[in-house]
């Protein structure tokens, strides 16, 4: 009689494993294709581009940046600061979902033990048999399993697995960021230095200038407006100096905050000691998929989304688990582990949702909405990067231009400047040609600081636009 119990339990798990393997091959979860957008064709808007795939964000920020004290702080920053420490613990997050998933195709498997007094009224049916209570000791190990028919559980995987992907990219968008921000606050820093020079060294002469004023004026070559001038001169630069000063403080507190730590002086170099390598290429427009941050986080949103409307189509279909118990169950605790008390039960199931309020049609349909925004958001992160990748081009090369005749200015208004005082010296010209060739000579070598800041900031931006920094 028992062998011929468990040929029929036999018999019946084979078919329903028989039903597992068979229509585990009815996947109806489909695979993921990356999309292709007609507009980014001309994401660049140049023509001036290479037909190799060499980018410079294939370049180590360590190979850009020759200022030994700016990649100190970069790599101090990279490790310290708390953007990038968020950035770290959403990844460790993202991983603990990534664990969860794989661990889909697995059975569940619990245990437990339990102990049962019941108390029956002594005229029942069984108050009567067992003297109107029972005693019942169980010990019981339980597994649960469900078949990846539709690919359900596949698609979770994936999903989970590009939910990671995305954090690991925004990682990488982060320090990307914060690389660009770094360098951009410290050559400002540089910039503000220079120009403070320029100021200082302005004070002295327009200091200089008023010594001189005064004794032309004493000569009668000159009447006490142009004293007054010149000494009004003085103290607009002066104030000049304070107003740079107090950008130099902020301007440290900034880096400060970026490199994770509590203000303090920053150590640095000149601006004039900065040089980059710029002699590399942008690469063709499709290489910001693979470099660019953000570009990559979105399509990884994609992916994930696309995986979870799989998912969520997979929910109109029938579901098969399979259930099991065993153990030992007994009403006397002397004869509870023994080979008398072993029980098993095999249960196979087949459920298909019928009516449901509406629930499993309207997850799908957000999916579905939800897949689209992600679609979206994936060609909008792609046009802005080339976008900024354009502009950074442009402006690269406008700046280049521009500090020409930036610098050509500055030679021309010093020379006018000292042609003037030579003059006004000799009786020959007038204080306000020397006041007027002073003041824009002071300007034009601002600008020129400016321009050589530009310069450098147009290569750390086109360097972010193109998704360099993380590597």
């Amino acid at each position: 009689m028992i062998s011929i119990l468990k040929h029929k339990v036999l018999s019946k798990i084979a078919v329903l494993l028989f039903a597992m393997v068979t229509l585990q091959s009815c996947f109806v979860a489909k695979d993921y294709e990356q999309p292709q957008f007609e507009e980014t064709k001309d994401l660049y808007r140049t023509d001036n581009l290479p037909t190799d795939s060499i980018s410079m964000a294939d370049v180590s920020w360590r190979d850009l940046f020759t200022d030994s004290y700016l990649n100190q702080y970069i790599e101090e920053g990279l490790i310290n600061n708390i953007d990038i420490r968020m950035a770290i613990q959403q990844m460790a997050a993202a991983e603990a979902y990534a664990k969860q998933g794989k661990a889909g195709y697995l059975p569940t498997i619990g245990i437990g033990a339990t102990a049962t007094h019941q108390e029956l009224a002594k005229n029942s049916q069984f108050g009567a048999l067992f003297d109107g209570a029972i005693d019942q000791y169980e010990l019981a190990a339980n597994l649960s399993w469900e078949a990846d028919i539709w690919g359900k559980i596949r698609s979770g995987k994936r999903a989970s697995d590009a939910n990671y992907l995305q954090s690991v990219a925004a990682h990488k968008a982060v320090k990307t960021m914060l690389v660009s921000g770094i360098a951009s606050t410290y050559y400002q820093l540089l910039a503000l230095d220079a120009q403070l020079k320029v100021t200082n060294e302005s004070i002295a002469t327009r200091k200089k200038s008023v010594e001189t004023i005064t004794v032309l004026k004493e000569a009668g070559q000159v009447n006490q407006v142009a004293v007054d001038q010149s000494i009004a001169q003085f103290n607009n630069a002066s104030a000049l100096k304070i107003d740079i000063e107090t950008a130099i403080f902020r301007t440290e507190n900034t880096l400060n905050l970026l490199l994770g730590k509590s203000a303090n002086t920053i150590a640095r170099t000149e601006l004039d000691s900065q040089t980059l390598d710029t002699d590399m290429k942008v690469g063709v427009p499709s290489i910001l998929l693979r470099n660019r941050p953000d570009v990559m986080a979105a399509e990884f949103g994609l992916r994930n989304a696309f995986e979870l409307t799989n998912v969520a189509k997979s929910q109109f279909y029938p579901s098969l688990t399979l259930t099991a118990s065993g153990g030992f169950q007994s009403l006397d605790l002397k004869d509870w582990i023994s080979a008398n008390s072993i029980f098993a039960n095999v249960i196979g199931g087949l459920a298909q949702p019928i009516f449901n309020k509406r629930s499993i049609r309207t997850q799908h349909e957000v999916a579905i909405a939800q897949q689209e925004q992600a679609l979206l958001n994936f060609e909008k992160t792609l046009l802005t990067a080339g976008n900024e990748v354009s502009n950074s081009l442009y402006q690269y090369d406008a700046e280049n231009r521009k500090i020409v005749f930036r610098e050509n200015e500055v030679k021309a208004l010093r020379k006018a400047e000292s042609n003037s005082e030579v003059l006004l010296n000799n009786g020959y010209g007038t204080f306000l040609d020397l006041l007027t060739a002073r003041a824009t000579a002071l300007s034009a070598e601002l600008n020129v600081v400016d321009s050589k800041l530009q310069q450098l900031l147009s290569v750390v931006d086109l360097y972010e636009a193109l998704g360099g920094g993380w590597k």
